[in-house]
């Protein structure tokens, strides 16, 4: 769809103030060369084409792709129904029991309101978002992280009546006080965890992963990316030496029972959407489903393995399809303020100090196997979802399949402008160490250190701009 007369009417006017000229493509460019190129790209707003949605609501992230037939709405809003829901422990209401016995969180919505993102670990409250992952040296038989054998692969804060929780968190922050070159202070707040309050003995060697929920938009769209699309970006060895190798995971498939490339997770450690939902509703929610069966109880916390169930499975295939479906059908806002003129600049400099090479922008998604509406369409994610070295300021330390302890998934900028009308905060990376965008960019290191630096070494002026490029996405 073309917009002549927003494109005319702005270049018209850009070309009286500022001597710009207009070409035929509905574009417009400087021609002073001490001015900065600035193009608008004809439907860059609409990172997902034509299912992207026009909304700044603070419910932007809980809208439905366009062009959904009758019963696949009902689909969406069975799915709806059961991420919003709190499940609770064996009781009379069957078709949302069998919480637990212990867990982090009671409904889907408890680590991503309102499909948005969590909140960073706060000291004596109940996770928002939040959870603390956990493993031991070596890997298992399919490659995964090995679980702790006293407390599993993840602290679990929470449990039903009867049942102790495993353990407690708690986060103490070192203030890092720095200087842009241009004089600009800034500071950051660098979280160090410790596990306390614990039930069930000591965790001596152990690797800890902190994480904070991600908002949920567009991942039908991801799920349906072929192998060979996010492949094509690797560059393992870095061959063309521009500093930046990024390469994929490969994780064990539950459902294929093989290996595939991770597309899902702050490390790339899920291979599918339908995988990563099970996932989280045996991790985080302690409810069983026919891909992960197990209560998640380990050898010794006998309340937890003597506690009865809510049926075998918890989650039944049906209600699992609904959640996937509807995860699969959530949209991806359009974006905001795209024609403004600090914005095109912002997407100069962005450009230019290679955040692009991780954030990549084009991909075209293939089939799906869960939503045939995601497929053959153009997205504009801002992720390369492969793995990269962040350096050790952001390190876990804790290696995931192929992951090493540096190595996080880039994460997909889209919708990034509206956590905060959706979420009220603007808390980002893994554990949300990060206050704000800018913060986030100066945490980067590793194969990122050179783009962070040339964005510190910009005029504050032209940061603002990256920053309300960013915040436009």
């Amino acid at each position: 769809m073309r917009y002549p007369f927003i494109n005319t009417t702005y270049c018209l006017l850009t070309l009286l103030l500022f001597s710009f000229s207009c070409s035929n493509d509905d574009t417009y460019q400087a021609q002073n060369d001490d001015d900065y190129i600035s193009i608008y790209e004809e439907g860059e707003e609409f990172l997902t084409g034509k299912l992207s949605v026009r909304t700044t609501s603070n419910n932007a992230f809980g809208k439905e792709i366009p062009g959904l037939a009758f019963e696949e709405k009902i689909a969406f809003g069975l799915g709806n129904s059961l991420f919003t829901s709190p499940w609770i422990s064996v009781g009379s209401t069957t078709a949302i029991d069998g919480l637990g016995p212990t867990f982090n969180a009671r409904s889907c919505v408890g680590c991503h309101v309102k499909d948005g993102r969590g909140r960073p670990h706060t000291n004596g409250q109940v996770s928002n978002g939040f959870l603390m992952r956990l493993s031991i040296d070596g890997q298992g038989s399919n490659g995964e992280p090995i679980g702790h054998p006293s407390y599993g692969k993840q602290i679990q804060d929470q449990a039903n009546i009867g049942v102790p929780y495993e353990a407690k968190i708690n986060v103490s922050h070192q203030t890092i006080n720095g200087t842009y070159p241009d004089g600009t202070p800034y500071e950051l707040l660098k979280p160090t965890y410790t596990i306390i309050d614990k039930q069930f003995g000591a965790l001596d060697n152990v690797y800890m992963s902190p994480r904070v929920g991600q908002q949920v938009i567009g991942l039908g769209l991801i799920d349906a990316l072929s192998e060979e699309s996010i492949l094509a970006n690797a560059d393992e060895f870095d061959a063309d030496n521009d500093g930046i190798s990024g390469r994929a995971n490969y994780v064990w498939n539950e459902i294929r029972n093989s290996t595939s490339i991770g597309k899902f997770g702050w490390k790339a450690n899920q291979p599918s959407l339908r995988q990563q939902v099970a996932d989280a509703f045996v991790g985080d929610m302690g409810l069983t489903s026919s891909i992960f069966g197990n209560q998640n109880c380990p050898p010794g916390q006998d309340d937890c393995n003597n506690y009865p169930n809510g049926g075998i499975p918890e989650v039944i295939d049906s209600q699992l399809d609904d959640v996937v479906f509807y995860q699969s059908a959530l949209a991806v806002p359009k974006r905001r303020k795209f024609m403004e003129q600090n914005v095109l600049e912002g997407k100069v400099l962005f450009n230019e100090s290679d955040c692009v090479k991780c954030h990549a922008k084009n991909f075209t998604t293939g089939t799906s196997s869960e939503n045939s509406h995601v497929e053959g369409i153009v997205i504009h994610p801002f992720s390369d979802f492969l793995l990269h070295d962040m350096g050790e300021a952001l390190a876990d330390n804790r290696p995931d399949f192929l992951a090493n302890g540096n190595e996080w998934r880039t994460q997909a900028l889209w919708g990034i402008g509206l956590i905060a009308t959706v979420n009220n905060h603007t808390n980002l990376l893994h554990d949300g160490r990060a206050r704000n965008i800018e913060e986030a960019i100066l945490w980067h290191g590793g194969e990122a250190e050179n783009s962070k630096q040339k964005f510190m070494n910009l005029s504050e002026n032209d940061r603002n701009k990256v920053l309300e490029y960013i915040n436009s996405l």
